[in-house]
């Protein structure tokens, strides 16, 4: 089968859900999606939402040229429906694939725009996610403002400590539902992760947030799962986007939080978080 494009992304986990107070804060991790456009119709599995044909009704009506007669293959690393950006990563390799096959420069705002609208079409998230789509396209963490253009969207934004661990729970599918009222009930929390944020302290926030996230899914397990994690050293923990999977930041050497993951989880991951500090440590130690 003959390839057109080819787009990558990768997963995130969050920092402040979008939902809570209007803006939000998501930060990528090394989990990676690629999305190929080839010729003949091919309709991956796993896209229940359409969004895949989302994304080309709004590439088209964008005015970038039609494809009518190619399909999609996914390659994915990042679990579908655990809160890990998995849509938002799928929509933007995707707009990657298509700006390769038809030579169209498309800049990352292009990109998240157009995921944004995507994600809302679809109906993949209540808010659009434009926190997620910068997540998963580009290295450290950014504080958005979801009501605005991408390239006017960006409040704040930073990079995270280099050479830590990031320890993704999955728990089985997602038992809730919620909706926006859900979110709004807890702004308390939400209100003091962004305190946190603000103030530098980006793992503290993870943690709030988490606990924010679980008060409004009514989900008290990943509440409790999260308390016992920081009891065994984990730095940060919390549940991702909307659930169902709990995040642990951790030393390498945390065993024992990997061992708490393990006993209440049904499948951990280990991956890190895509960091520009770290890239940049490696360069200096050649110079």
């Amino acid at each position: 089968m003959t390839i057109l494009g080819t787009g990558t992304a990768n997963g995130g986990i969050s920092v402040l859900h979008a939902a809570g107070l209007g803006r939000g804060c998501s930060v990528g991790i090394e989990l990676q999606c690629e999305a190929r456009l080839v010729e003949g119709a091919s309709s991956p599995s796993g896209d229940h939402h359409g969004l895949l044909d989302a994304v080309m009704q709004i590439w088209v009506e964008s005015g970038y040229p039609r494809f009518d007669t190619a399909g999609w293959e996914i390659d994915s690393q990042i679990p579908i429906g655990q809160g890990l950006k998995s849509s938002a990563a799928v929509a933007c390799a995707a707009f990657r694939a298509l700006g390769q096959a038809s030579w169209t420069g498309l800049s990352d705002y292009e990109v998240v725009d157009m995921t944004v609208e995507a994600q809302r079409r679809s109906g993949c998230s209540i808010t659009g996610s434009m926190d997620d789509a910068w997540a998963t396209l580009s290295d450290g963490w950014k504080l958005v403002d979801p009501s605005v253009p991408s390239k006017e969207s960006v409040l704040m934004e930073g990079d995270l400590e280099g050479g830590l661990e990031v320890l993704i729970g999955l728990r089985g599918p997602r038992a809730n539902t919620t909706d926006l009222i859900d979110f709004e009930s807890q702004s308390k929390l939400f209100e003091r992760a962004l305190a946190s944020l603000s103030n530098g302290s980006v793992l503290s926030a993870i943690s709030t947030n988490g606990m924010a996230i679980s008060a409004a899914m009514a989900d008290d397990e990943s509440l409790r799962l999260c308390n016992s994690l920081i009891v065994r050293g984990a730095l940060a923990a919390g549940v991702s986007g909307s659930g169902p999977a709990v995040a642990a930041i951790c030393h390498v050497d945390s065993e024992g939080v990997a061992e708490t993951l393990e006993d209440s989880c049904e499948r951990v991951i280990r991956t890190r978080f895509t960091n520009r500090l770290e890239i940049e440590e490696e360069v200096d130690g050649w110079e």
